[in-house]
């Protein structure tokens, strides 16, 4: 099998099920997005994490194919018989990890800026690019069908990589860099 097919080259891709719509289609930023959290979930895991982490993330690197397969297909296609579509439970999963990694962490009392340990760095990334896919999953919701479960999940997934990119940081013993948000002035304290 080549790994070009030339099929795309007119401005258009095949959905699973093989109907075919433009490369900017809701649908295909939908899961394109998806596929780029993917990908952000990899680099991450190539950031020295520890055997831990970097095994919950291939765990939701595995999930994240079929967020982006369900994404993908279309709700009247056939071929979504064959799909594992995302559920409350894997939705459930993730509530139960955010709730067990936040108990490493100091209570947040303000914002972070992403960055510290290179793990933490990507997974913060990871978790813009997630959002991101979020978003478009939304988008993608206001015209079509789609997994309303899968969305929550993507939800779900940004705040465990938000809680992650801070375990990764304290387990590295990297410090926090916190935005400090500028109390408002008073006009009475107001120079002149």
């Amino acid at each position: 099998m080549k790994l070009y097919t030339r099929t795309g080259d007119d401005g258009t891709t095949a959905l699973f099920g093989g109907r075919r719509v433009r490369k900017d289609a809701l649908r295909v930023e939908a899961y394109g997005a998806v596929d780029e959290a993917n990908a952000a979930l990899g680099m991450a895991r190539s950031q020295g994490l520890d055997t831990e982490l970097d095994r919950v993330l291939a765990d939701l690197q595995r999930d994240l194919f079929d967020v982006g397969s369900d994404l993908a297909t279309p709700h009247d296609a056939p071929a979504r018989e064959a799909l594992r579509p995302i559920q409350e439970e894997d939705v459930a999963t993730l509530e139960d990890l955010i709730d067990r990694y936040d108990e490493e962490l100091d209570p947040l009392r303000q914002f972070i800026v992403p960055g510290g340990h290179a793990s933490s760095a990507a997974l913060q990334f990871a978790r813009a690019v997630c959002r991101r896919a979020e978003r478009a999953g939304v988008a993608l919701a206001a015209e079509e069908e789609v997994n309303a479960v899968a969305l929550r999940y993507l939800n779900r997934l940004s705040d465990l990589l938000f809680a992650l990119g801070r375990v990764a940081n304290a387990r590295h013993g990297v410090s926090e860099a916190r935005f400090h948000v500028p109390r408002r002035i008073k006009p009475k304290e107001r120079a002149g």
